[in-house]
């Protein structure tokens, strides 16, 4: 029987499930043993679910030997600790969820169960999806795996940095604002966020409702489409998903990067890219202009340099209507100490959040309020709809749209706390497709000053196929999707 080789993909681990080189319990045993040596450096699991695993595991080998052949079964994968998990805590990364413990499945995490995937843990986020750096979790920061002084984005960054350290080879994230793309950029792996209603919402605690989509993270293309595979399809329990079939996102897989045509809109390269990002993704274009896209620099978006202000308004009032649940009486967090029913509440909001959620409340409550929500909230909403209609028009021309995921690589822990604006603007180049709805992914195109770097890669609504299609190619011409961070212990 074979070494368990943990760095291997999911779709190698199913085939050597699949040939019995090994077992899925096997497999979840290595694995655990790896992440629990991995948490003290890197801290990306709020909850580990060792017993889940096992037993998971357990159901996958017997199904195994039945001869089933899904992509999943007895894959391990980690889930970001924003979908419920029946009789798992879930937490949202906050103290006022710590108790939290739902008695019902997100429909994802239902759809990868049924799947036989093996689910390891529940990974670190911002407190309630609000972040860019993973600092904002009420248990403690997550560590990136390729310096262990830098932060592995966010909010997702649990989920990107276990996947980046070969923790595990698949794991589940949410995407706001980019907070799927982000993290993949800056841990070096691959991060797809797929069209608004792809993916089913049901059981994920909510932030913004209208911009957040569940999506996949993995090491290679042909994970991240069998994964989102699986995920995808409409959902009776959730309304915005939309009534369409799911594709085989591998079908075109052998097309390679000819013929298709590639918008870069050079407004996104002129906006004060960190050292060296600006080289490796000039130098990712040439392989695409080489291998016979069609590259096209005079597409433009003109409102896109709006995305940011309007996100930092429909967002945050989002989030303000929605964090309104959490009073301390229903459940979570609850602090009572004999005052009014006001006092308490108000006591239970201010030691339940923190400081990053607080601050989003506040602006939403604000341009929500009465004198305001004309000026902030309707016209943010009013930009939002020409955003959309100028992806709309870009695509009419072109096949993808081709940007930076992040105008940096990894900033030290700790460096952008003090300053909001500099922490947002992490997400300058991932907020507009949100805003719009589109899909779009995050590819590994090298290093600058040892540090990853991400191509942005953008696609028509419901055209996932495409995003994958690309990110395949050009990863079969290049190797950076293959590089390993030297960070945390290997088992």
């Amino acid at each position: 029987m074979p070494e368990i080789d943990l760095d291997a993909t999911a779709h190698e681990h199913a085939a050597h499930l699949r040939a019995g080189d090994y077992t899925a319990r096997a497999l979840a045993e290595a694995t655990l043993a790896r992440v629990q040596a991995q948490e003290p450096a890197l801290n990306a699991y709020i909850t580990l679910t060792e017993e889940r695993a096992l037993a998971q595991a357990d159901a996958a080998d017997v199904r195994l030997r039945a001869g089933e052949s899904g992509p999943l079964i007895g894959v391990p994968i980690a889930i970001k600790d924003l979908l419920c998990t029946r009789g798992v805590r879930t937490t949202a990364g906050s103290h006022m969820l710590e108790p939290f413990v739902p008695f019902y499945d997100a429909t994802v995490v239902a759809r990868l169960d049924a799947a036989g995937a093996v689910t390891v843990g529940k990974a670190n986020l911002d407190e309630f999806a609000m972040g860019s750096s993973t600092e904002f979790s009420a248990f403690g920061p997550t560590h990136n795996p390729w310096d262990l002084d830098r932060v592995p984005g966010g909010s997702s960054g649990g989920s990107a940095a276990t996947v980046a350290a070969r923790g595990v080879p698949l794991s589940i994230g949410t995407d706001t604002g980019g907070s799927i793309r982000q993290p993949a950029a800056l841990c070096g792996i691959l991060g797809l966020k797929p069209t608004y209603g792809r993916v089913s919402r049901f059981g994920v605690v909510a932030f913004a409702s209208s911009l957040e989509q569940v999506g996949p993270f993995g090491r290679d293309a042909e994970d991240v489409a069998r994964l989102l595979g699986v995920i995808a399809g409409p959902d009776e329990r959730d309304a915005t998903t939309a009534p369409m079939p799911v594709p085989d996102y591998t079908a075109d897989f052998g097309r390679g990067l000819g013929g298709l045509r590639v918008g870069v809109p050079q407004q996104f390269l002129d906006r004060g890219l960190g050292p060296g990002v600006g080289e490796a993704i000039e130098q990712a274009i040439a392989v695409f202009e080489r291998e016979g896209a069609i590259i096209d620099r005079s597409v433009t978006l003109p409102s896109a340099d709006a995305a940011l202000a309007v996100y930092y308004l429909i967002a945050p009032s989002e989030a303000s209507a929605n964090l309104a649940r959490y009073d301390g009486v229903k459940y979570g967090f609850s602090y009572h100490e004999g005052g009014s029913v006001e006092e308490d509440m108000a006591e239970t909001r201010g030691r339940g959040f923190g400081s990053e959620v607080k601050r989003r409340i506040m602006l939403g409550t604000y341009a929500l309020s009465t004198g305001y929500y004309d000026a902030y909230y309707l016209k943010a909403q009013r930009v939002r709809t020409t955003i959309s209609r100028e992806f709309d028009a870009a695509f009419a021309d072109h096949d993808l749209i081709l940007t930076p995921t992040s105008p940096t690589t990894a900033f030290r822990l700790g460096e952008k706390l003090s300053d909001p604006y500099a922490m947002y603007l992490n997400d300058l180049f991932t907020i507009p497709v949100n805003i719009g709805g589109n899909p779009a992914i995050s590819v590994p195109a090298g290093f600058a000053e040892g540090l990853p770097v991400g191509l942005h890669l953008i696609g028509r609504h419901f055209e996932e196929g495409t995003l994958l299609r690309a990110a395949h190619a050009y990863a079969t011409l290049t190797d950076w999707h293959m590089r390993r961070p030297p960070a945390t212990p290997a088992s």
